[in-house]
């Protein structure tokens, strides 16, 4: 889900590319660094490879999860045919966000109790 059992106002409303990270981080903020939501799975997920590790992934704006989807055609990332979340909130109510089904790039507003695929990303 997009949200941790509240609705709130988490003034996400980044949708360009860049703004993925910042909204992530007011989503948090707003939704308490508990839980398993949406922009919490992304911020604590974490790879290592070759030693190093990677801790700095986010929930994707709009225009970001756009741009994975234009990758996707491409043959890159493995993604499923189906609706994933962005970090972008919905302007006009505190219940919806946006998201994209990645079948076919069309993007939507849901409400942020959905359960969506999630992609995290670290930055472009």
């Amino acid at each position: 889900m997009w949200y941790n059992g509240s609705y709130t106002n988490a003034g996400s409303t980044g949708e360009v590319i860049g703004t993925g990270l910042s909204n992530t981080n007011k989503i948090i903020v707003s939704q308490a660094n508990t839980g398993s939501y949406a922009a919490k799975l992304c911020a604590d997920y974490t790879v290592t490879k070759g030693g190093v590790t990677y801790d700095d992934w986010y929930l994707p704006s709009k225009n970001e999860l756009a741009k994975l989807y234009e990758m996707k055609q491409l043959g890159f990332g493995n993604f499923a045919n189906f609706y994933y979340w962005s970090s972008t909130d919905y302007l006009s109510s505190i219940n919806y966000a946006r998201g994209l089904y990645l079948k076919n790039g069309f993007e939507f507003f849901t409400d942020k109790s959905s359960a969506l695929y999630v992609r995290a990303i670290r930055a472009f």
